[in-house]
């Protein structure tokens, strides 16, 4: 986060839910010499570890435990560094954090580094002060894993995950949180240690229709002055997270980048950048998801079905929308890992 801040450019956050997501993003990253964060929500976890397994609170565990074994293993491969983080839980979700919590402590004391980066704590749909309190108080355990929270101040407009709220995108003063609200949350959480805000600046989850969504970075600045005038700290003093990327103009992008922003979601552009991939290659390829051999011809279509093929070209697909966001977010050959 500091070479981000100190550079003044972010990383793309992209969601994942097994495998081949997770290595379409190792491999952008690697392309660009880009360091990057998988993030991973409690249904992506869930689908990790497989829907068939019967206890699905377990699954979202062991599933977000595979996903950051798998990413642990690899990336040294890849030569990027990889921040692991997990993404939305509100309060209902909570002893899913509380699992990875104690995962994470058996991998710290064996491995002296942290299994996850960071945990999101969403409690945006909980009166403010519970909001605050519960996001001081919860994380404690995770100071000592050197792993820092994610909490969210505002509302980010649709859901992720079934988690979120249905708003009138254009014309809702929940959309934009309140800099007196960021600066109580920085009284009351960074004391005890790290933490990042994804504070509300009229973004929403998903693609929009231009125009129905005003996003006003300046509420971001403004948070940053008042905390910088309040405590005599330094310029943009908060770690400052981009929900709702997708479809997010690029100037508003770059303005908010410029606030302190580090960290930008943009999980509805690589769901769609993959399934368009695989569709196309469907398209291009009817005969061979029909038929194992062609009716009219006898020709074989083994290898046109080849899960190898259609799911590369899904790979592909999400690769090349990450090597967008990373040119807009600007991270290209700062890698970290190259030092």
């Amino acid at each position: 986060m500091a070479a981000c801040k100190g550079g003044v450019y972010a990383l793309p956050a992209a969601n994942v839910v097994g495998t081949n997501f997770v290595n379409a993003v190792l491999e952008a990253a690697a392309r660009n010499k880009s360091d990057i964060i998988v993030q991973l929500s409690n249904g992506g976890a869930q689908f990790f570890a497989g829907q068939g397994m019967a206890d699905g609170d377990t699954a979202k565990i062991m599933g977000a435990v595979a996903a950051a074994q798998h990413v642990h293993l690899l990336a040294e491969y890849y030569r990027v560094c990889v921040v692991l983080h997990t993404d939305h839980a509100n309060r209902k979700l909570l002893p899913w954090i509380e699992g990875l919590i104690v995962k994470g402590e058996r991998y710290y004391k064996a491995n002296s580094k942290p299994l996850y980066t960071s945990h999101m704590l969403d409690l945006s749909e909980e009166p403010l002060e519970d909001n605050l309190s519960i996001s001081a108080d919860y994380p404690k355990p995770m100071v000592p894993l050197d792993m820092s929270l994610e909490i969210e101040l505002g509302v980010t407009g649709r859901e992720e995950d079934g988690i979120g709220h249905d708003l009138d995108e254009t014309d809702n003063a929940k959309l934009y949180t309140l800099p007196d609200e960021v600066l109580r949350s920085y009284e009351k959480r960074s004391p005890i240690g790290h933490f990042s805000v994804a504070a509300s600046f009229g973004n929403v989850h998903g693609v929009y229709k231009p125009g129905n969504v005003q996003l006003r970075p300046e509420i971001l600045e403004g948070s940053q002055d008042l905390v910088s005038s309040t405590h005599g700290t330094g310029n943009n003093p908060l770690d400052l997270v981009l929900h709702g990327g997708s479809g997010s103009e690029k100037a508003k992008i770059e303005e908010a980048i410029g606030y302190g922003v580090f960290k930008m979601n943009i999980y509805t552009d690589t769901q769609f950048a993959f399934a368009n991939a695989v569709g196309g290659y469907v398209d291009k390829n009817p005969k061979a998801f029909k038929f194992q051999i062609d009716p009219d011809d006898d020709t074989p279509y083994k290898s046109k079905c080849d899960p190898h093929k259609w799911l590369r070209a899904g790979e592909l697909g999400l690769a090349e929308r990450l090597d967008e966001a990373i040119r807009d977010l600007r991270s290209g050959g700062k890698s970290l890992a190259m030092n």
